[in-house]
């Protein structure tokens, strides 16, 4: 009996230093037109209220392109609703990720399928695990401003395998002042 080689749950297709740097034209690149993103540390730190004028550029430039997104969030209703005010995104608040019952609404709503959707996010073990276990593409970049309580020091303790295994197989290496550096050693 042949048994079909899966790739691991928590190791993500990409990886940038932010999400500016997940351009359109990478989207399209690799077949996306849908994106389902994460907003605390990966848009914003969580004391941000409202995206900043580089995101909201940045959204601005995916809708130019024709890609669609939504917002997904295990955060609270108020929060994402008061961060989404401005965008008009599908937006869906305390999602339980990795459950993926918000993200499959949100492609619903956006018209697209697991083929062409990717995940958006800042940790391996909500934002991956979801992405892969719906079979979407998945997109890691560093915290923006990790908190540094004990249950996200173990969160992030359980990741570093998988980040320096990703560094491994995409022959990465990280300058020593650069963001990534200091939060994804």
């Amino acid at each position: 009996m042949k048994y079909k080689k899966t790739k691991p749950l928590l190791l993500p297709e990409y990886m940038f230093d932010s999400f500016l740097d997940v351009t359109p034209s990478f989207l399209e690149s690799i077949g996306v037109r849908a994106l389902v993103i994460d907003i605390d540390n990966t848009l914003a730190p969580y004391e941000q209220d409202e995206p900043d004028e580089k995101t909201v550029a940045w959204f601005d430039s995916l809708k130019a392109h024709g890609i669609k997104a939504a917002l997904i969030s295990n955060n609270h209703k108020e929060r994402v609703e008061l961060f989404n005010r401005s965008l008009g995104l599908y937006a869906y608040p305390d999602s339980k990720k990795p459950s993926g019952k918000s993200i499959i609404d949100a492609m619903k709503k956006m018209g697209s399928t697991p083929k062409d959707t990717a995940a958006l996010g800042d940790q391996l073990l909500t934002d991956t695990l979801a992405a892969h276990r719906l079979g979407l593409v998945s997109i890691i970049v560093p915290p923006i401003k990790d908190r540094t309580d004990a249950f996200f020091r173990f969160k992030r303790e359980l990741e570093r395998p998988y980040i320096r295994k990703y560094r491994k197989l995409h022959g990465v290496t990280v300058k020593k002042n650069s963001l990534s550096w200091r939060t994804w050693k």
